[in-house]
This record gives structure tokens, C-alpha cells and sequence, in this order.
């Protein structure tokens, strides 16, 4: 499944092992985050899958998610619980089937087994009404064993680490329920959930539950929640993410777009709210280079992965994923956009890769995003600095321009012989026999000034 075929290797080929070696470093060297609006595998990926017949997610990004699932949903006490338990093979495994079968099991043992509820909402429900129904029963159990835990929290390190499953899995639930409310329409329940768990588990920050709640108030039009959250999450100090940088030029875009006009600004130059927006675009750009294609739809959209790459192609499809339809809402903010976005490229220092408000460009984001992304589609890769085409045109016609003089001088008599040839291909049947008889004309003429002579 995905894109693991090709990077299949011989087991006695040493180039085979270094280049894996190579790739093992690069993608050890680049931090994979969790998607926070990833799909429902049952309910959208595997129904792409019956469409298309392909295969949206890579082995490499299910198998992060499965290691996701182990450290969020089990314990060292999961062999207190023989539902647990057996939750914690299920999660191991790799075959789908498997997978719920296992979950059916842990139902059977226990019919309070939130995990279960998880995974079979994930995997098994194909609609996103079946899924909301069946977190609704993992909550109503994940809440009486939080309760649970919470009262025993103090008694010994491995309660305490139970705690923290229980409210990871309790976290989970309500997180994936505001998410069912937000496909199905119910936005502003949605958004409700969401600002209740950022209150009641603050710690929870490195889910990035921010990201969804901003998605849903941009839905609600809401821009000035969506400013008074970036006022919080846009921070020096915490990780920025396209969706932080690309929102918060989206506000100041809105502010202009409607009136902008690159005729009249070029006239009469930027204002100071024009201004701002084009530093914001180019603020964003130099975080993710990839999304303003993806926003103008000069590349093709496909399902986001489960894991992003933070200012690599997954993260551009993830983003625009959910946000193109807020950015067409605006009127002309694709208009801004499309005008500005490619100076953000002059105003980086040459090489590209060195940062002007943000860290150098890592070097290892191609190669996991080809692991992260599904074969079928076409990465894209770091813009690099493109020579005009004046230049480009001029280099090639002088080097091929060379070549024929060369091969001239090495072999004349081949070149004539192909020269001919060419002329006789390209000429037409009456410029050809008008030329032969020039040249019959030519040749009587010599002839008869030698005999003269």
C-alpha cells in the first residue's frame, strides 16, 4: 500500500542499503507531526479507495499512526483489563480486518471499552453519521473510566499513568466528535467543544486543536475569533504552522483584496494596509513555498495524509485541503495572492535555502514527503531560482551551435553528406528541382569557360 514498493531493495546490494541508510537519516533528521484535521480511515479514505481504486495513505504514515495509537491508547496497566489487552494487540496489527475483529473481542469482554468504540468509529463506520454514533458510545464509557482514574490518580506511578490514558483517550473522543459535528454541518456545536477542551486540558497544546477550531470559524466568518486565536497560537515562541501563517494573511488580505488592482498599484504605489497583507503573504510563502499552488489551483489536490511535514507538500495539501473554499470566499484574495506571492523568492537570500524571517529551508522535507505522500501524486519540490528564458535559450543555442562546429571539423564529410540530406527533407519538391537545375546550369557553365580557356 502507498509508496513503500519502490524503495523495495535487493538484500545484497550495499548501494541499496546505503541509499536506505541515507533516507533513514533524513527522515530522522525532519519531525513528522499529527494531522490535526485528518479524515475518518472508514468513512472518507476507504470510501476514496472504492472510487478510485488507490490507495490514499502510505505504509509509512499508517505505521506512524499506529505507533500514535500505542502511545495515546495503552498503558503498563493494560493487563489489569483484559479488554485493554486485548486493545493492545489490536492496535499492533496491520491488517484492517484484524484490527476490528480484535475490537469486537475487547467488546465482548467489556462493553465499556471506550478504545474499542474508537477504533471501530474509525475503520469500520463508512458514513460520518455511523462514526458520531459510535463515539458517542466511546465517551459515555471513556467518561465513567476518567472518573475512575481520576480518583485512584494518586495512589501509585502506574495509576497516575493510567490517568493519562484515560484522558488522552478522553481528549481523542471529544476532539474526533467535534470534528463529525463540523462535516455534518452542526459548526457552531463544533466550535463549542473545541474552546471546552482547550479550557479543560490546557497542557494538551501539541495536539494543535487550535488549527481545527480556527478552520471552523473562518467556516462561521467569524474573523474576529479567528484574529483573537492567532493573537494567542501566533507566537515567537510556539511552532508556527501554515495554517497560523496562511490565516493570518488571509486577514490582512481581506482588509484590501476587494479593491486591489496591480494596474493601480504599480501607479500610484501600496498603501499601508496593502503593504501589510503583502508582508503577511510573503511571510507565509517563505514558511510553506507549496501552498499558493494548491490555493490557485495550478497543481491538483489530493486527500491529506494522516501526518504532515511542517513547511513541506503535506502540509500544503492538508492545508488548502480545508482552506481553499475560505480563501474563494474572499473577494480577491486568490486575486492578492496570485500578484504577490512569487516575490517572496527575490527578497530571500540567494541560495534559497537560507531564511530571511524564518530558519533555513530543511534539506531532508522532499524526502519525506515522498514517504508520507501516495505514489500517484507528483511532490512538489522547493522552488528553485529560475534563469529567463532569454538566458536559457541563448546557452542552449550557442552549445549546440559549438557541437555542429565541431563534429564539422572532425567529420566533414559525414556532416556534408548529413547537411544534404537535411536540405532535401526540408526543401519542397520544386525549390529541390529548381536548385538542380542551377546547379546543372553551374556545371555547363564551368565546362564551357574551360574549354574557352
Amino acid at each position: 500500500m502507498g509508496g513503500t514498493e519502490s524503495s523495495i531493495s535487493e538484500p545484497g546490494s550495499p548501494s541499496r542499503n546505503r541509499e536506505s541508510e541515507t533516507s533513514r537519516q533524513n527522515l530522522s533528521e525532519c519531525k513528522v507531526w499529527r494531522n490535526p484535521l485528518n479524515l475518518f480511515r472508514g468513512a472518507e479514505y476507504r470510501r476514496y479507495t472504492w472510487v478510485t481504486g488507490k490507495e490514499p495513505l502510505t505504509y509509512y504514515d499508517m505505521n506512524l499512526s499506529a505507533q500514535d495509537h500505542q502511545t495515546f491508547f495503552t498503558c503498563d496497566t493494560d493487563f489489569l483489563r483484559p479488554s485493554d489487552t486485548v486493545m493492545q494487540k489490536a492496535w499492533r496489527e496491520r491488517n484492517p480486518p484484524a484490527r476490528i475483529k480484535a475490537a469486537y473481542q475487547a467488546l465482548e469482554l467489556n462493553n465499556d471499552c471506550a478504545t474499542a468504540y474508537v477504533l471501530l468509529a474509525e475503520e469500520e463506520a463508512t458514513t460520518i453519521v455511523d462514526a458520531e454514533r459510535l463515539f458517542k458510545q466511546a465517551l459515555k464509557a471513556g467518561e465513567t473510566i476518567y472518573r475512575r482514574s481520576q480518583q485512584c490518580q494518586h495512589q501509585s506511578p502506574q495509576h497516575e499513568a493510567q490517568l493519562r490514558r484515560d484522558t488522552n483517550v478522553l481528549v481523542y473522543i471529544k476532539r474526533r466528535l467535534a470534528m463529525c459535528a463540523r462535516k455534518l454541518g452542526r459548526i457552531r456545536e463544533a466550535v463549542k467543544i473545541m474552546r471546552d477542551l482547550m479550557k479543560e486540558f490546557p497542557p494538551l497544546t501539541m495536539l494543535n486543536i487550535h488549527e481545527n477550531l480556527l478552520e471552523s470559524l473562518l467556516e462561521l466568518q467569524a474573523y474576529a475569533d479567528v484574529q483573537a486565536v492567532l493573537a494567542k497560537y501566533d507566537d515567537i515562541s510556539l511552532p508556527k504552522s501554515a495554517a497560523i501563517c496562511y490565516t493570518a494573511a488571509l486577514l490582512k488580505t481581506r482588509t484590501v483584496s476587494d479593491k486591489f488592482s496591480p494596474e493601480t498599484a504599480s501607479r500610484r504605489g501600496l498603501s499601508t494596509a496593502e503593504i501589510n497583507a503583502v508582508e503577511a503573504i510573503h511571510r507565509a510563502v517563505e514558511f510553506n513555498p507549496h501552498v499558493p499552488k494548491y490555493l490557485l489551483e495550478m497543481k491538483s489536490l489530493i486527500l491529506p495524509p494522516e501526518h504532515i511535514l511542517k513547511r513541506g507538500d503535506s502540509e500544503a495539501i492538508a492545508y488548502a485541503f480545508f482552506h481553499l473554499q475560505h480563501w474563494k470566499r474572499i473577494e480577491g484574495a486568490l486575486n492578492l495572492l496570485q500578484c504577490t506571492w512569487e516575490g517572496t523568492f527575490r527578497m530571500i537570500p540567494y541560495p534559497l535555502e537560507k531564511g530571511h524571517l524564518f530558519y533555513p529551508y530543511p534539506s531532508c522535507t522532499e524526502t519525506a514527503d515522498r514517504e508520507l505522500l501516495p505514489t500517484f501524486h507528483h511532490v512538489s519540490v522547493y522552488p528553485k531560482k529560475e534563469l529567463p528564458f532569454f538566458i536559457n535559450f541563448t546557452a542552449g543555442l550557442c552549445s549546440s551551435t559549438a557541437m555542429i562546429a565541431l563534429l564539422t571539423h572532425q567529420f566533414p564529410e559525414i556532416m556534408g553528406v548529413f547537411a544534404n540530406a537535411e536540405r532535401t527533407t526540408v526543401w519542397s519538391p520544386g525549390e529541390a528541382q529548381s536548385s538542380m537545375r542551377c546547379q546543372k546550369r553551374l556545371s555547363s557553365f564551368h565546362g564551357v569557360r574551360t574549354e574557352k580557356e
